[in-house]
């Protein structure tokens, strides 16, 4: 093995095809994406030289600063939900169901499977209030409370949108936390019960220190994928009322494909890219904290 890592010639013929691919398939795009960002027009009215109109616009363009901050908001609710709702479904399964998890595991995680669109729907359907309520309000009237139509303003829609997705993803980040768990060796956890940690000093002190690299890996998987929500936005709200629930995917596909500024659209999307990749960058650098010190 050393041999052959030491050998230029090998390397390259090992790694080349991959990094060929790579580069055609992500950076090649990406480069062509961010050289549109000069530009304005589209490919049927041809293009003409804007130098730094596109961000310039970008920075004074309300509809943008509306969309960042839904990115944001809807980016950390989500994510916080789908990972504690996760984590909690990971313990759950291992000290709780143990064995017999097989069946609540592959229960739970059905919604993963499910096209958008459908599950979309069925939550359109629990939350309508015409020509009929749907379960959700009649819950919430047998309880004695009273909601109007949730998708009539940016609150209620917005909350229908984050129970929507934890829901469908919950079992995905529940399955994965799961797998980081079992790497726990038996011989640790026995060790902590003998010296007296149980319950939530057991999880606090051994189980949280020992998950935190499944743990990161889950909130990085999530955070970036949140941020690039489009589906269940367009599927559920199609970014209304108004543009109240129009994150920058959104807004970007509208502006490249629907109204034809693929150099605004690319603007859009590079500042979508920057946003990812600076909230990784924040994750990583706090993620070298140590969890055992307290």
């Amino acid at each position: 093995m050393r041999s052959v890592l030491g050998d230029r010639r090998a390397i390259a013929v090992l790694l080349g095809p991959a990094l060929l691919v790579y580069t055609l398939v992500m950076l090649v795009p990406m480069g062509w994406s961010l050289g549109y960002t000069f530009f304005k027009g589209n490919v049927i009215e041809g293009f003409t030289f804007g130098g730094f109109g596109n961000f310039e616009k970008l920075w004074h363009d309300p509809q943008a600063h509306s969309a960042l901050w839904f990115t944001f908001k809807y980016g950390i609710a989500v994510s916080a939900g789908q990972v504690f709702c996760g984590y909690v479904l990971a313990l759950l399964y291992v000290f709780v169901l143990r064995r017999s998890s097989a069946v609540v595991r592959t229960l739970v995680f059905f919604p993963v499977i499910l096209p958008t669109v459908a599950v979309a729907l069925m939550f359109q359907k629990l939350f309508a209030v015409a020509p009929q309520n749907g379960l959700a309000n009649i819950a919430l009237e047998g309880l004695g409370l009273h909601h109007g139509d949730w998708f009539a303003g940016a609150g209620g829609s917005f909350i229908v949108l984050v129970l929507m997705d934890v829901w469908r993803s919950m079992g995905f980040y529940g399955v994965l936390i799961f797998a980081g768990l079992l790497d726990i060796p038996d011989e640790t956890l026995e060790s902590a019960r003998l010296d007296g940690a149980t319950g939530w000093r057991l999880i606090r002190h051994i189980v949280l220190p020992l998950s935190a690299p499944v743990l990161l890996s889950s909130i990085v998987f999530s955070i970036n994928g949140t941020l690039k929500v489009f589906d269940s936005v367009l599927a559920l709200t199609n970014g209304g009322p108004g543009s109240d629930t129009t994150p920058l995917t959104l807004y970007m596909f509208r502006t490249a494909f629907s109204y034809g500024d693929y150099g605004y659209g690319s603007t859009i999307a590079s500042l979508l890219t920057v946003v990812c990749l600076g909230v990784t960058l924040i994750i990583f650098r706090f993620s070298r904290r140590d969890l055992t010190k307290g």
